[in-house]
C-alpha cells in the first residue's frame, strides 16, 4: 500500500473508530487503469445455498434419475446438445449438490468476487413455505428434517432458492435479504473491487412431489420489480449498469466491441449484474429485453448471443469444448462466465483439467462449488485464482505473462 493510502487509512480509523481499516483498504489499487472486463476473478455456484436434507436427496433421487431418462429422449437434437455441453457428466441429484457455501460475507471476506442468486417470483407470498417434498415425507413418519426459513418465505416478494419443493434451504430466502446482505458488506469494504452477481431467473418447477408449488413465469412486470428491488436496497451509486456502458454509442454491443466498460478505479464499491433470463440460461428470450433493444434503463447485463444489440455478457460453462471460442469474445470486449467444475464431478475424482481450460480461456468470471479445501468427497480438490488474490490482470485481454498455470502441480 502506498503512503500516501496508509496515511489516510490511519486517519480515517482516527476519525470513524476502530476496526475501520480493514475497510478503508483498497483492493489491488494497481489494477485502477484495467477496465472490469481485463480482469479474472474467483466466483461460486448457487452462492446462497445450504444443503438439501440427506433423506430427502435420497428420496428423490430414483425420481430425479427417470425423470431425465425421459426428458432426454423429448429434447430436439439441438437442445439435447445443449443440454449435454452444461450438464457433460451423469451424477445423480444429491451428488450434484454434494457443496455447502458459507454466508455471502464469509464468501467475500474470502476473496470471493462473484456469488450466484436465483430468485423466484412471489408477489403474493406464501407460495413456498410448505415445501411439497418435506410434507410428503412428514406423511411417511419422518419429522426431524433440516430447519429452513419458513417465515421469510411466507412474506410476499422474491425468493432465493434453488429447486422448489426440494432444494430450498438458504441463506437468504429472500432476494432482498440476499442483497442487503451484500450491501452490508460493501459498506463496510468501500474499496473493494467490483463484484460480479449472477442472476437466474427461474421461471419453471421441477414437479416430482404432490401439492408442488405453481412457479410463476418472469413477465415484464416481475422483471420491473425486480430491477427496483436492486436499486432501492442497494442504491444506483453502487451499480454498473447497461446505460453507463452503451454512453453515446448507438447500441450496447457496439460500445461493449468498443471497449467501453469502465475502469476498476471508477467502478471500486460497485456491483454488476448479469441476468440469465431463464432457467438454467437454457432460452435466451426473455420479458427482460422486450422493447429495450439496448437495456435501456434495464440494472442488469443479460445472457446473450454475440450478434444481438445488447450483447455484452455471455455465458459459456464448458470451457473444455469451449476455451478458443471464450478467447475469442474476450478479445472482443465481452464478458464471459465460466466453471472450473459441473455438479462436483471434478472433485469427486480431483480433476483440475476443466479448472485450468476455464482460467486459461479468459474468461472473467469462473465459478465452483469449491473455493476452499474440504468438499464431500474426501478429495483435496479446491479451486483459487492462480494469483491467490481477490482478482488477477486477464490472461487474454489484460497486461500479464500470458504463461498457463498448471492448478494442480501448485496443490
Amino acid at each position: 500500500m502506498e503512503f500516501k493510502q496508509i496515511m489516510l487509512t490511519t486517519v480515517l480509523s482516527i476519525v470513524l473508530g476502530t476496526g475501520v481499516i480493514h475497510a478503508q483498504e483498497i483492493e489491488q489499487p494497481q489494477f485502477n487503469t484495467l477496465k472490469i472486463n481485463q480482469i479474472q476473478v474467483l466466483g461460486t455456484h448457487n452462492s446462497y445455498a445450504r444443503p438439501v436434507d440427506p433423506r430427502l436427496a435420497a428420496y428423490a433421487d430414483p425420481i430425479f434419475e427417470k425423470m431425465m431418462e425421459k426428458m432426454t429422449t423429448l429434447f430436439p437434437a439441438d437442445k439435447l446438445a445443449s443440454f449435454k455441453e452444461f450438464h457433460p457428466n451423469r451424477m445423480t441429484m444429491s451428488e450434484g449438490l454434494k457443496y455447502d457455501h458459507p454466508p455471502f460475507d464469509v464468501q467475500l471476506d474470502s476473496g470471493i468476487r462473484s456469488l450466484e442468486m436465483d430468485v423466484y417470483y412471489d408477489p403474493t407470498g406464501h407460495r413456498f413455505n410448505k415445501p411439497a417434498g418435506y410434507a410428503l415425507l412428514n406423511k411417511m413418519g419422518v419429522s426431524d428434517l433440516a430447519p429452513y426459513q419458513k417465515e421469510d418465505l411466507e412474506k410476499p416478494g422474491f425468493k432465493m432458492l434453488h429447486i422448489a419443493d426440494f432444494d430450498f434451504r438458504s441463506h437468504y430466502a429472500t432476494f432482498r435479504g440476499g442483497l442487503t446482505a451484500l450491501r452490508d458488506w460493501s459498506d463496510k469494504h468501500p474499496g473493494h473491487l467490483p463484484i460480479f452477481i449472477m442472476v437466474e431467473a427461474k421461471d419453471k418447477g421441477i414437479p416430482i412431489f404432490p401439492n408442488s408449488a405453481e412457479v410463476l413465469p418472469f413477465d415484464e412486470k416481475a422483471f420491473d420489480e425486480l430491477d427496483a428491488e436492486v436499486v432501492e436496497i442497494l442504491g444506483k451509486e453502487k451499480l454498473i449498469t447497461p446505460d453507463d456502458v452503451r454512453g453515446q454509442y448507438s447500441t450496447l454491443r457496439e460500445a461493449v466491441l468498443s471497449d467501453n466498460w469502465p475502469t476498476i478505479k471508477s467502478s471500486r464499491g460497485k456491483f454488476i449484474f448479469l441476468l440469465l433470463p431463464a432457467t438454467a440460461g437454457m432460452n435466451l428470450e426473455s420479458a427482460y429485453v422486450k422493447d429495450r433493444p439496448n437495456l435501456e434503463k434495464r440494472i442488469m447485463f443479460v445472457q446473450s448471443e454475440p450478434n444481438n444489440s445488447f450483447a455484452s455478457f455471455i455465458l459459456l460453462d464448458n470451457a473444455l469444448i469451449r476455451q478458443q471460442e471464450i478467447q475469442t469474445l474476450v478479445k472482443q470486449g465481452y464478458i464471459v462466465r465460466s466453471r472450473s467444475d459441473i455438479e462436483t464431478y471434478e472433485a469427486k475424482i480431483n480433476d483440475y483439467s476443466r479448472a485450468e481450460a476455464a482460467f486459461n480461456s479468459g474468461a472473467q468470471i469462473i465459478s465452483t462449488d469449491f473455493f476452499r479445501p474440504g468438499n464431500g468427497y474426501n478429495t483435496s480438490y479446491y479451486i483459487k485464482l492462480p494469483s491467490g488474490n481477490p482478482a488477477r490482470p486477464n490472461p487474454i485481454n489484460g497486461t500479464v505473462n500470458k504463461a498457463k498455470h498448471r492448478l494442480s502441480e501448485k496443490r
